[in-house]
């Protein structure tokens, strides 16, 4: 499970996946792109408004498609736009002044969808991505449809649909985490080194709301102090900064989103090199917070009208956290159930600038949470959503996604859409 849900990836995921089903398409037609017609699903749309596509100093899908549509490197899926050079941004940006790319919602209850028709002259052909990012359902050309690329799973025969196929516990979790062969978790270690490295890109420079490099500087308009806590806190938001801005520099994803890595990692990331943990200790905590986000995710949906980066990945961080602190199993429990009582009204509002402010709360939140827990300190079955066992408490949240807030999503994109800023 890790090895699949902890993957890199340059750039916002949703964004990025639609320039990998546009090069699916586009290698298929093999001649020049007439037009590009992508159908969505909302939360695509929403995710992909108002976020910076790396190396372009632009946002949002028509560059992201577009390119796509020029680079046709769809083997390197969401690093595709990794090594882009002048000549084929300035070819996508030709194809948006031409106006060949037509952009549709798509009715559809998969949150994660993405449909890309491409035609030339003489062929016509189209790719459908859903479930997740990478996932390819349809490839089709001129009608027919085509055998799917090694490597991706028809939507039809996922291993992990249906509830009685997911088995995954906390206490299973935990059990793994303390017993795996260490090495076989080192590979965690790398994604730490990228993550840590685009959140010092965003401490140095001047990447959106600038959120995590504030909150680090010491000024007489800064109310934080250089404490602990708030270096994790500006370590974790820097790298949303950047990331959200556009950086090219490469993040290590999780669950199907370089937001939630970055949250779920860089406070264990922080905590353990202020703390002088050794590199076992750090990929052990990794392992246990990217694994718990992937578990909250599971209930709240791939996309969502949660906040992944906040919830399961404030969830995420704030395990390690307890875990780098030498927390026990039931310590962690209660960091769980402090950081959901927090938490769990959080909506996402697409992937933009803003993310960062999101995710430095969810951290902040992470730290209280923990700093409660280790001290035996939860929530009991008489608050609000939390439930006497924590499994109970996590698997709720998907109730509270699909009953209580059904038509959130909608009401968040028409709310987006009606400023007239366009997709």
């Amino acid at each position: 499970m890790l090895k699949k849900e902890v993957v890199p990836a340059e750039g916002c995921t949703e964004p990025i996946a639609v320039a990998y089903a546009v090069s699916l398409a586009a290698e298929l037609v093999q001649e020049e792109i007439t037009s590009i017609k992508l159908l969505l699903s909302g939360n695509i749309i929403k995710n992909a408004m108002g976020v910076g596509i790396p190396g372009t100093g632009q946002t949002g899908l028509p560059i992201a498609a577009a390119l796509g549509a020029v680079i046709q490197r769809s083997y390197k899926k969401l690093e595709i736009l990794s090594g882009m050079s002048p000549e084929e941004l300035a070819q996508a940006n030709s194809m948006i002044e031409r106006k060949l790319l037509e952009v549709e919602l798509k009715e559809t209850p998969e949150k994660l969808y993405i449909e890309a028709i491409v035609r030339g002259k003489n062929h016509t052909a189209a790719a459908i991505i859903a479930k997740e990012h990478t996932q390819v359902a349809s490839l089709a050309k001129d009608g027919v449809q085509l055998e799917l690329p090694q490597g991706t799973v028809n939507c039809g025969e996922s291993e992990e649909s249906g509830p009685e196929a997911y088995a995954v516990s906390l206490d299973g979790i935990f059990d793994f985490v303390q017993s795996v062969d260490y090495n076989s978790l080192r590979f965690l270690l790398d994604g730490a080194v990228m993550n840590k490295a685009i959140s010092d890109e965003g401490l140095r420079g001047d990447y959106g709301l600038q959120v995590g490099k504030k909150m680090s500087q010491q000024s007489a308009v800064n109310l934080f102090g250089g404490d602990v806590a708030n270096k994790v806190i500006a370590a974790t938001a820097a790298a949303s900064d950047a990331r959200m801005d556009g950086s090219a520099m490469p993040v290590m994803t999780t669950a199907g989103s370089g937001n939630q890595g970055i949250a779920c990692t860089l406070p264990v990331i922080a905590l353990a090199e202020l703390m002088g943990k050794n590199e076992e200790q750090l990929a052990r905590a990794l392992a246990l917070s990217n694994l718990i986000t992937v578990h909250i995710k599971h209930y709240i949906g791939r996309l969502s009208p949660l906040c992944g980066s906040g919830i399961a990945g404030g969830v995420g961080a704030n395990s390690g956290i307890i875990y780098l602190m030498g927390g026990s199993l039931d310590q962690i429990k209660h960091g769980i159930q402090n950081t959901i009582a927090s938490l769990s009204g959080m909506i996402c509002d697409g992937a933009k600038s803003t993310c960062a402010l999101k995710i430095s709360t969810a951290t902040n939140a992470a730290i209280q949470a923990a700093t409660l827990a280790m001290n035996n300190i939860s929530p009991t079955v008489n608050d609000g959503v939390i439930f006497e066992e924590v499994e109970e408490t996590i698997q709720n949240m998907e109730r509270l996604v699909q009953e209580g807030l059904a038509a959130t999503d909608t009401t968040i994109l028409n709310i987006m859409l009606s400023k007239g800023t366009g997709i």
